[in-house]
């Protein structure tokens, strides 16, 4: 039985498993929620995740939430290549790190610009913390650029890009919000070819959000 997979369209934490899953050749079958129908609060949803958030997988009746703790265990669950640890106890030691640095400090400056962006109107935006949001995407910006081990973040294609593409991909989207925020050319040349490395898999078109290309 395949595995399912319960997702919304455009969550970066669901980008990263769906491209994880493509990546480690997994067979499963897609579980749409609408968040305006309110898919992800109704009883059938919340007895897989009560915290009613996405993504969350059912593999053989074994239900698990959280994005990092389902890329831990794909890699275990299906042990043989391509990994999303790659290499020896001290590289897989760095992509772990990564993933709690853009889950911890990546994704807080993230969160700040999509309440502003996307869940307010623009004359009810708070410019201040559009302006700290901004601050702290750049600074994380700067610091992956910097932190680029070879042509993907530790080295080696890794859940650490899995993780950190998708919130790199929304800057285009929070743009069409507000042009003026100069997050696009705060992306560094190494993040930049990094990024087109990411968008040239072969799985890719097949996990990109659907409506992100029409709005």
């Amino acid at each position: 039985m395949a595995l399912q997979f319960y997702f919304g369209s455009g969550s970066p934490f669901v980008w990263r498993v769906h491209l994880a899953l493509e990546h480690k050749r997994v067979a499963y079958e897609l579980k749409q929620l609408s968040f305006t129908a309110g898919d992800h609060k109704k009883p059938e949803f919340s007895r897989l995740n009560p915290r009613h958030k996405v993504p969350a997988i059912v593999d053989e009746g074994f239900v698990l939430y959280e994005s990092s703790a389902i890329l831990e265990y794909l890699d275990e669950r299906f042990p043989d290549a391509p990994s999303l640890f790659p290499g020896g106890l001290r590289e897989r030691a760095i992509i772990r790190r990564m993933i709690r640095e853009i889950d911890s400090v990546y994704v807080a400056s993230h969160e700040r610009l999509t309440a502003q962006l996307f869940f307010m109107a623009s004359e009810q935006w708070n410019v201040a913390e559009i302006g700290a949001g901004v601050a702290g995407c750049k600074e994380e910006l700067a610091f992956f650029e910097q932190e680029m081990r070879g042509d993907f973040l530790a080295g080696s294609l890794s859940a650490a890009d899995f993780t950190l593409y998708p919130f790199v991909a929304t800057i285009e989207r929070f743009e069409k919000k507000k042009s003026d925020l100069g997050l696009s050319t705060a992306i560094g040349p190494k993040l930049n070819a990094w990024r087109k490395r990411i968008e040239a898999l072969p799985y890719y078109d097949k996990t990109h959000p659907p409506h992100w290309r029409t709005t």
